[in-house]
């Protein structure tokens, strides 16, 4: 297939990647519905891992099946599915090529109290490689304690994919001791971890919906000074992917709480108009019937093909 040149563009941002790290990101662009417009949305089911199995998929029964989530992100043309090395080692050798999948290579569990949001690494980049893998997928919390420790973490991990051709997602979820529940989401804070992911040398960016909240007094003053517009979604979505080298790496955002289809369809909107390159939902996807799963999927896809 011909690369478009919206494709083209985004490829030409990532000059210093080798052919088979370029050709990875270009799979995951040229992948299901949204090939070719530079947009994504992907199916991640880390939440069994995350979360339990009940809280994740006694809504829906049909996802205690690992094969039910692959067989939703390629029915309703999904750019990727991203899971943990479990849920990728069960459908690997049915569905590699057929969708690029995501190795999720850190998670932890909510069974203890810990200090500082930490987690796991769970799997490696030779796994992703030996299961056909386009990308890694790694989660960091900036504000944590252990902030540094997952900073050094993903550099290694990063430095391994991009030497054998991967690419990188990482999701970046503020967190910790000094951060408020709703700084959390703040557009100061999302638009600070979206900017150190980049930084850190992710191809991809997953961050959360911002809110309209400005967390740090410093921050704050710099958003007043500059005149930054927060009123919206799609103004607060601007200032995150702005924040991500001026839009020069792709920022996609979470689904985050399972919500009312229209509630998750107006958010997406919103987003879409902001300028952001797509959607990573998982809950607001697969906790649903599955023809509701797929309706809901196929019109968020259409409102990112509609967008510029």
């Amino acid at each position: 297939m011909a690369y478009t040149d919206r494709v083209k563009q985004i490829l030409s941002w990532y000059g210093s990647d080798n052919p088979g790290t370029r050709a990875n990101i270009a799979r995951l662009l040229n992948s299901g519905r949204l090939t070719g417009t530079g947009k994504m949305v992907i199916l991640p089911v880390d939440q069994g891992f995350e979360h339990g199995p009940a809280r994740s998929f006694a809504p829906n029964p049909a996802g205690y099946d690992p094969e039910y989530h692959v067989q939703l992100a390629l029915e309703s043309g999904c750019n990727a599915y991203a899971a943990p090395l479990g849920f990728i080692e069960a459908v690997a050798d049915q569905y590699a090529g057929q969708i690029p999948l995501i190795l999720k290579v850190n998670n932890s569990d909510v069974l203890a109290a810990v200090p500082h949001p930490n987690s796991a690494i769970t799997s490696t980049v030779e796994d992703a490689l030996r299961l056909g893998c386009a990308a890694i997928g790694y989660t960091i919390y900036p504000g944590s304690g252990a902030r540094n420790e997952q900073y050094e973490n993903l550099r290694e991990l990063t430095l391994e994919a991009k030497r054998v051709g991967l690419a990188v997602v990482t999701w970046a979820y503020p967190r910790g001791s000094k951060i408020s529940k709703d700084g959390e989401t703040a557009v100061d804070v999302c638009a600070y971890a979206a900017q150190i992911a980049a930084q850190l040398g992710s191809h991809i960016i997953k961050v959360k919906p911002p809110k309209a909240h400005l967390e740090v007094p410093e921050a704050k003053a710099a958003f007043e000074k500059a005149g930054i517009k927060i009123d919206t979604l799609a103004d607060r979505t601007r200032e995150v992917v702005r924040s991500a080298f001026g839009g020069k790496r792709i920022v996609i955002f979470s689904g985050g709480e399972a919500k009312g289809t229209e509630a998750v369809l107006e958010e997406v909107r919103e987003l879409a108009a902001g300028g952001a390159f797509g959607s990573i939902m998982g809950r607001n996807a697969f906790q649903r019937p599955k023809a509701d799963a797929l309706k809901l999927l196929g019109d968020v896809m259409d409102i990112f093909a509609k967008a510029p």
